[in-house]
Parts: structure tokens; sequence; C-alpha cells
């Protein structure tokens, strides 16, 4: 039988206040996890710490992955407080109305300012917690840290230069990370990250569905394009997430592993 027990060990879980570190923060703390959920913003942190409380033990500390001090600070609390990190889960990111292009801008049009921000939010962001928490782990001698990549990995996809720069960095600093650890470290630390497909959240939301709740042209090229002819829900990332923390991943390092219905897989023919 397979065990995908994750019972008291700790979890640390980046942009938590978020959609997508929230559903899975909220998997984790209902599995017997101990969650510390990472966010900048306050009020969002606040609420998602409130409404995961009644299910298991979290903590919220307000944190700027772009800030070194930021994140050691919490990483000191963590460990403070439970003493020590076994998960890195790193959910925070995004994109900017400025760095996505319109239907009919070109590149050349892309506000440089809101590129930067959004390259440096979804590549910094994700390197500065995995040196933050990977030293902890470096230390311990075990670990699992889980990045989130993008479908903008596997082939190019329009208005979107930004956001795609940046994942496409993290998919091969995970690679990078994970051969750091297992040669100078560890063996037991390993490094892998998913792929979503497209899931509707509410960095996306204007660009798939029209205020009427249709799909847009977007949508429907998204989905020609996805075998299973649906959009994600953002728990069907869960599963993968625990199986990878797990002790049943154990030779699985390095890894970039879609959840996309199929759609990295498909010619369109």
């Amino acid at each position: 039988m397979m065990n995908l027990d994750l019972r008291g060990k700790v979890a640390v879980v980046t942009g938590g206040g978020g959609v997508l570190g929230g559903s899975i923060s909220k998997s984790l703390v209902e599995n017997g996890v101990k969650v510390a959920i990472l966010d900048i913003a306050q009020e969002a942190l606040e609420k998602r710490v409130g409404e995961l409380e009644p299910f298991g033990r979290v903590t919220g500390i307000p944190c700027n992955v772009l800030d070194m001090g930021s994140l050691e600070a919490a990483r000191e609390q963590v460990l403070t407080t439970w003493g020590g990190v076994d998960i890195l889960i790193k959910a925070a990111g995004g994109n900017l109305p400025g760095a996505t292009l319109a239907e009919d801008q070109s590149v050349f049009e892309m506000k440089i300012e809101d590129f930067n921000r959004v390259t440096d939010l979804n590549l910094n962001g994700t390197v500065y917690p995995c040196l933050v928490f990977g030293k902890a782990m470096a230390q311990k001698g075990e670990g699992s840290i889980l990045n989130i990549a993008s479908m903008a990995c596997y082939s190019a996809i329009t208005r979107v230069p930004g956001y795609s720069v940046a994942k496409n960095g993290v998919s091969i600093f995970t690679q990078w990370l994970a051969m750091e650890m297992a040669l100078k470290f560890s063996e037991r630390i390993r490094v892998n990250a998913l792929a979503p497909g497209f899931f509707i959240g509410n960095q996306n939301r204007a660009v798939l569905i029209h205020p009427d709740g249709t799909y847009t042209e977007r949508s429907r090229k998204i989905l020609a394009r996805t075998p299973m002819k649906r959009f994600g829900d953002i728990t069907e990332l869960n599963g993968l997430v625990h199986f990878l923390c797990s002790e049943q991943a154990g030779f699985i390092t390095g890894a970039i592993i879609p959840v996309d219905g199929g759609f990295s897989s498909f010619s369109g023919v």
C-alpha cells in the first residue's frame, strides 16, 4: 500500500494567501502537516490562517520573498516554533497587466518596468526562498522543495513574455538545485517542480472569461489544445504535491511534472 502520510512534517508555503498556495496549504493542514504560511499581503495572510486554524496547526508569517532578511527572519521563526523545515512549497508568483500584451500589441510596446517586476517576483521569488530554507534542509540532511513552473516551460505562449522567461528560469533552477543538493549535501534533499496547465484564477480570469461568464477566444484556443477539453481545478494539484513531498517519491528529483490535462503532450492534430 502506498504511504503518503505526511503527519507531523513542517511545511513552509510562500504565497499561501493566494489561491494556489491557499489550496495547497489547506490540503496539507487537513492531512496533519504543520504549515507556516508566508505572504506579503497581511490581510490575505490573516484571512487564510483564520480559515485553516480549525483544521490543524498553522501559523502566518508576514514575509517578502524578494527580501533575504525577511526570509531569514521567517526561517528562524519557523525553526523556533517547530524545530525544523521538512517541506518548502514556493507558490508566490503571478503576472501583471503591463507585462501581458494585448492582442493588438507587440513585444516592443510592453512596459519594461512590469517585465522586470514579473521576472523578479517569479524567478528571484523562487530562488531566494530556496536558498534560505534550503540551507536549513542542508544542515538537517533531508527535505523536499517544490517549485511552481508553467506550461510556458514547454513551448511559447503568446502575450506573456515576462512570465514565460521567469518560469523557464524556475524550471532550470529547479534542476540545478536538485543536482547541487544531492551532490554536495544529501540525496535525501529533493527539488522538483509542478508545471500547472490552465486553471482559472484571479490573475488570468480577465483573459479567459468574458464578464458574462462565457469563454474568450484565448480560452477556446487553450481547450482546443487540451485533450481533456476542460480547465483544471486547483485542487487537482494537491495529490501530486503530497506524493512528491512523501517518501514514496524518494528517487524523484529535478523533475518538472505537468498537471495539464494533456496540453503539453498534444500537437493539436
